[in-house]
């Protein structure tokens, strides 16, 4: 079983990467100069920070989009989170997502974004019945935001949402997003 997750995994992997790779290279086939293409491309993404009592949490997600038009973004990202509880575990987790945006009020935006993330959790060892895991997690995320210029806030919700082995506590998730 865990032989035909990693296969579904690297499938996964492959499609993901692939179909970020089409959508950029849709561009490649017009004739109009490449600076219009950088016109249309704008990076943003997202950091975060927790910490408390002997808990560090930190997060760091890079992204792109292409904006097709004044409706329809597409783009890709990347994703890294470093959490630990002193004497407790220690967790990495690092994937990528395709994201799509739909807007069709100028304030209103609609997601989806796809995450494919590589989860390892190690646990210290007084913590025999939590044994240390590593495994691929996918996560459908379906949002809505209200967005302002470059800034969007709302909340996404993971339909894929697993409870025992998502990173989330929740399905439900409010996001801030940054485009530049």
């Amino acid at each position: 079983m865990i032989k035909f997750r990693k296969i579904i995994a690297k499938k996964l992997i492959i499609n993901s990467l692939l179909m970020g790779f089409f959508v950029f290279s849709l561009n490649a086939q017009s004739t109009v100069d490449d600076d219009s293409f950088w016109k249309n491309v704008q990076f943003g993404g997202g950091v975060g920070l927790n910490f408390g009592d002997g808990f560090f949490s930190g997060a760091l997600a890079p992204a792109a989009l292409y904006r097709h038009n004044t409706y329809v973004s597409t783009g890709i990202g990347l994703n890294f989170q470093y959490s630990s509880q002193r004497d407790v575990f220690k967790s990495t987790v690092i994937g990528g997502s395709i994201i799509g945006l739909f807007n069709p009020y100028r304030e209103l935006q609609l997601s989806i974004e796809f995450e494919q993330l590589y989860v390892n959790r190690d646990f210290d060892e007084q913590f025999v019945a939590n044994a240390d895991d590593s495994y691929w997690y996918p996560a459908l995320f379906i949002g809505a935001g209200y967005r302002s210029g470059n800034v969007t806030f709302g909340i996404r919700y993971d339909v894929l949402y697993d409870e025992d082995k998502s990173i989330q506590n929740q399905a439900w998730m409010p996001f801030l997003r940054f485009w530049f």
